[in-house]
């Protein structure tokens, strides 16, 4: 399993989900001075150096409002979706931000908190409407339901499963990575790809890495997974083995522009010089390279992802 937690799945607050129907509760939650409120919207939020700026209920915007969770000692946090970047009062310390700048700068609880307000205000953006008859849904549950009021269908909030995963060789001495068609410069990470409907996230590793690399694998092992609200993944990270150790990569030039065999002594010296830019400390894929690698990374320059 891959050590330590991975920066997108840590959390200190209770969900609460047995307060999400009880509507006497969320009010006096709401009336409670001590509740805090997370302002969110396009994805972003509020932050003061590498804490949430979370406000008092009575200061805090209209909008949705959702019910993430209840800490230890009893205060209760509340997300405000106000549909777009919300914006500092000028000359204040506060920015906006989002879960790629700071994911690994906040504490477990802002951090949970965050991952969970951003993928409820990503699922709500883009299911207003019923998918059964196309009329308006409505809000239920403290944010976790949509209901349509006229066939009564209730709808959740919607989560994407799909593997992440880091080949190597029989050996283990090289990791296979590749570079996309979306991202400028030598950008290489690990392989990845939505589980398809009635596919099992082995068999998903086998099928993603023959089709955008060509590489046949056979051993698959679970090492752990991420919450990705980009808008609404869960990644599920792997490890995989070639079966032809002689085996060339070729990208399948849709996904990837290129995939290579990388050995731990390449990774070294390019990402030093800055020929090689690898993935951001906040996602699954750079711990997956660092599992595979067996330490933590070198430093890279300047202007990475």
């Amino acid at each position: 399993m891959l050590s330590g937690r991975l920066a997108l799945a840590r959390s200190a607050t209770d969900r609460a989900a047995q307060h999400r129907g009880d509507d006497a509760w969320l009010e006096r939650a709401w009336a409670d001075r001590g509740t805090r409120v997370l302002v969110v919207g396009g994805g972003r939020t509020l932050v003061r150096g590498e804490q949430l700026d979370l406000l008092e209920p009575a200061a805090a915007p209209s909008g949705e409002r959702y019910l993430l969770g209840v800490d230890a000692g009893g205060t209760a946090f509340f997300a405000v979706d106000i549909g777009s970047e919300p914006q500092p009062l000028p000359g204040s310390d506060v920015v906006a931000a989002g879960l790629r700048e700071v994911g690994t700068l906040l504490s477990d609880r802002d951090a949970g908190l965050l991952v969970l307000a951003v993928g409820l205000s990503n699922w709500h953006a883009t299911h207003v409407r019923c998918p059964r008859c196309g009329a308006p849904t409505v809000v239920e549950q403290a944010g976790f339901v949509r209901r349509c009021p006229t066939d009564d269908s209730e709808h959740y909030p919607r989560t994407d499963p799909a593997v992440i995963m880091l080949v190597t060789d029989a050996s283990g001495e090289r990791g296979l990575l590749g570079s996309s068609n979306r991202w400028p410069g030598r950008r290489f990470s690990t392989l990845a790809g939505f589980v398809e409907p009635g596919e099992s996230a082995e068999a998903a590793v086998v099928r993603e890495v023959q089709e955008e690399s060509g590489v046949r694998v056979g051993e698959v092992t679970y090492l752990g997974s991420q919450p990705w609200p980009f808008p609404s993944s869960l990644m599920l990270g792997f490890t995989a083995v070639a079966l032809d150790p002689d085996a060339e990569p070729v990208a399948d030039g849709v996904e990837l522009a290129e995939v290579r065999w990388f050995t731990r002594a390449e990774v070294t010296d390019q990402v030093a010089s800055g020929e090689l830019r690898l993935p951001p400390r906040v996602s699954i894929a750079r711990r997956l390279v660092e599992h595979w690698y067996g330490g933590e990374l070198p430093p890279e320059p300047a202007g990475g992802w």
